[in-house]
């Protein structure tokens, strides 16, 4: 059994900048790929990074790419989503997700388990 647990979320103004944590609980594996997605309402969910957590490997959408990263702790069994360099549309819910095996991938159908969700509000 696993749980993810998503905080970090708020309000920032555009330009600035929030760092997400996702800690998992439970039955847990570094060799396991973890990965973070956003819904805006109203619009479907996103893929925007991922990080495999015994290879290294991580990959980003185009849309944050140069902006936003995905750093681990293993020790602390949590990954992080750092966003800088904010915008108004980067405003979602983001969720954290973890896959069943080891391989990266941008798709929400690869991850068998998910957080709740954390709101990020950017303001223009």
């Amino acid at each position: 059994q696993v749980q993810l647990l998503e905080s970090g979320g708020g309000l920032v103004q555009a330009g600035g900048s929030l760092r997400l944590s996702c800690a998992a609980s439970g039955r847990t594996f570094i060799n396991y790929a973890m990965g973070w997605f956003r819904q805006a309402p109203g619009k479907e969910r996103e893929f925007v990074a991922t990080i495999n957590w015994s290879g290294g490997s991580t990959g980003y959408a185009d849309s944050v790419k140069g902006r936003f990263t995905i750093p681990r702790d293993n020790a602390k069994n949590t990954v992080y989503l750092q966003m800088n360099s904010l915008k108004p549309e980067d405003t979602a819910v983001y969720y954290c997700a973890r896959r069943s095996g080891s391989g990266i991938t941008n798709s929400p159908l690869g991850y068998q388990y998910w957080g709740q969700g954390t709101q990020v509000t950017v303001s223009s």
